[in-house]
């Protein structure tokens, strides 16, 4: 019963540490101004792509990552306080974003026109970017660490596990972004927008500390 409330445990970690990064309420807008001229089938087809493109972005940095380290010669220390700078960056931007003029609106009528914003930006840089993908190097590195074979097995599922959580949470919120906007509105988007970017100032810090304290 323990090791099953652990497994569960350390899922929730991986979604508590990506979700916020990845913030798919952010995304909803850019998602519903892109496909506003499609019909319903080819923005499904269109989020389905994007989905695909995010997990697939998030397994290959996991299951290379600890080799990305290893080429380099980047210890796991410098790696968390380069990742927590970076998701403490990002988080300040979400709390403080700047004022952005209008920009001209593009309009796409066709899945074949849109299926190429799957993966920038919708997939690369705003649900699986730079900070996301700092964490889960981070997290890779961490199960590369491990001695046992099995343990490394586990961590490897556990993460796995996590980021396909994450990619369905995406999923759902893009998918129901429609309702989800009329609910919550402009101030509510911002709102919920500087919220998680509170909440990745904090990871930041904590990644930043735990990586200075490697160094000693």
């Amino acid at each position: 019963m323990q090791t099953v409330s652990e497994f569960f445990y350390y899922i929730s970690i991986v979604v508590i540490g990506l979700l916020p990064i990845a913030n798919p309420f952010s995304t909803a807008p850019v998602f519903l101004a892109v496909t506003s001229e499609l019909n319903t089938e080819s923005k499904y087809k269109l989020l389905k792509l994007t989905c695909i493109y995010m997990f697939s972005i998030l397994i290959i940095f996991l299951l290379a990552g600890a080799l990305i380290l290893s080429f380099f010669g980047i210890s796991v220390s410098a790696l968390r306080i380069a990742g927590g700078l970076i998701i403490t960056v990002l988080g300040f931007r979400m709390l403080f974003p700047e004022s952005k003029k209008e920009e001209e609106k593009v309009q796409i009528y066709t899945y074949e026109q849109a299926k190429g914003l799957a993966f920038t930006p919708l997939a690369m840089p705003m649900l699986s970017g730079p900070g996301s993908i700092a964490v889960i190097i981070s997290m890779a590195a961490q199960i590369s660490e491990g001695d046992n074979i099995l343990l490394r097995l586990g961590g490897y599922a556990v993460v796995g596990l996590g980021i396909l959580i994450t990619v369905l949470i995406c999923w759902f919120v893009l998918r129901s972004s429609t309702k989800i906007i009329k609910i919550l509105g402009p101030t509510g988007i911002d709102a919920l927008t500087r919220i998680m970017g509170f909440i990745l100032i904090c990871i930041g810090v904590e990644f930043t500390a735990s990586g200075i304290q490697g160094f000693f």
